[in-house]
C-alpha cells in the first residue's frame, strides 16, 4: 500500500480531515510550494549584512584607507546600483509597476542604504551638514522620491521611518519639551501619514502605496497612547482601548489581519500595565500574564487561520 492510499484511508475513516489530507498529500507527491516571502526575507537580510560589512570594514581600516578611497568605493557602489536601476527600470506610471526583473528591488534597497551610509560617512567625517537631523531629513526626502520613481513599498517605509527619526531628533532639540508633548506630537505624525496616503490614494496616485502610510500611521498613534499608559494616564488608556477597537473592528471588516493584529497587541498592552499596577501581589500579576496571554495568543492563532481560509 503507498502512502497516497494509506492517506485516502484516514481521511476516509475520518482520522484527518480534507485539509490536512491535502497539505500531507502535497508533500508526498513533492509539489511544489512558494517559499518567496522566506527568500525575499533572507535576500533583504542579505543585502543588510553586505552594508553593515562594508560598515564595519571601513571603521577599522579608515586610517589605512583614507576618506578619499572609502568615499570614492561609497560613491561607486551608489553608482553602479543606481544605474542599474535606472537602466532596468520600466516608465513611470500612478498605478503599480511590476520588478523587471528579480534582483531589482534588492539593488534599489541596497543603492539606498549606501547613499544613506554615504551621507553619513561625509557628515561624520567632514562635518557638512548642522547636525544629523539635516543628513535624516536628506535621505528621507530621496528614500521617498526614489520610492515613487520605481514603484517600491520597501523603499517608502524606510523613507516614512527616516521622516520619523529626524522629527524624533528634532523634538529632542528642545530641552524644555515634555513626554506628553512627544506624544502628542508623535500622534500628529500618524494624523499625518494617515492624511497624505489617503489624499495620495484619493488622487490615484500610487493607490497601492495607501496600505504602508496606514501600517505606520496606525502604529505611530498606537505606539504613542501605550506609552502613555505606563505613566498611570487613564486618558491614555481610554484613547488606547477606543483606537484598539477601532482598528481590530475595521481588520475584520476590511480583511485585513494586521490591524487586528496591531489593536489586539497594544490594547493588551495597555490594559496589562494597568493591571500590574493595580495588583496587590506578584502572584496575580504572573497569573493575569500567563491566563490572559494564553487566551490572546489563542484568539490570534483561530483569527489568522479563519483569515487564511477566506483568502483560500
Amino acid at each position: 500500500m503507498t502512502t497516497i492510499e494509506r492517506l485516502d484511508g484516514w481521511k476516509a475513516s475520518g482520522v484527518i480531515n480534507e485539509e490536512q489530507h491535502a497539505l500531507l498529500s502535497s508533500y508526498v507527491r513533492h509539489e511544489r510550494f512558494s517559499i518567496f516571502v522566506e527568500l525575499s526575507a533572507l535576500l533583504y537580510l542579505g543585502v543588510l549584512s553586505i552594508i553593515a560589512g562594508l560598515t564595519w570594514t571601513f571603521r577599522d581600516y579608515i586610517d589605512r584607507l583614507g576618506d578619499v578611497a572609502i568615499l570614492s568605493i561609497l560613491l561607486i557602489l551608489m553608482t553602479v546600483a543606481f544605474g542599474y536601476c535606472f537602466i532596468k527600470t520600466r516608465p513611470y506610471s500612478n498605478d503599480e509597476v511590476e520588478s523587471p526583473t528579480f534582483a531589482f528591488d534588492y539593488v534599489l534597497y541596497f543603492a539606498c542604504l549606501v547613499f544613506s551610509s554615504t551621507l553619513a560617512f561625509i557628515q561624520t567625517r567632514f562635518t557638512v551638514f548642522h547636525g544629523w537631523d539635516a543628513h535624516l531629513l536628506i535621505a528621507s526626502l530621496v528614500f521617498g522620491a526614489i520610492a515613487y520613481r520605481f514603484d517600491n513599498r520597501f523603499v517608502l517605509s524606510l523613507a516614512l521611518s527616516t521622516l520619523a527619526g529626524y522629527l524624533g531628533l528634532r523634538f529632542d532639540l528642545f530641552d524644555g519639551l515634555e513626554d506628553d508633548q512627544l506624544r502628542i506630537m508623535a500622534m500628529l505624525y500618524g494624523a499625518f501619514l494617515l492624511g497624505i496616503g489617503w489624499l495620495l490614494h484619493r488622487s490615484r496616485i500610487k493607490r497601492h502605496f495607501f496600505d504602508v502610510f496606514l501600517q505606520l500611521g496606525a502604529n505611530a498613534i498606537l505606539l504613542a497612547n501605550a506609552h502613555g499608559t505606563i505613566d498611570g494616564s487613564n486618558l491614555y488608556l481610554l484613547v488606547l482601548l477606543l483606537l484598539s477597537g477601532a482598528s481590530i473592528a475595521l481588520g475584520l471588516r476590511y480583511r485585513r489581519f494586521a490591524f487586528v493584529l496591531y489593536g489586539t497587541l497594544y490594547g493588551y498592552f495597555g490594559l496589562t500595565v494597568r493591571v500590574l499596577d493595580l495588583a496587590r501581589s506578584a502572584t496575580f500579576g504572573l497569573l493575569w500574564l500567563v491566563v490572559t496571554g494564553t487566551v490572546v495568543l489563542l484568539t490570534l492563532v483561530v483569527v489568522a487561520r479563519r483569515f487564511g481560509r477566506d483568502e483560500e
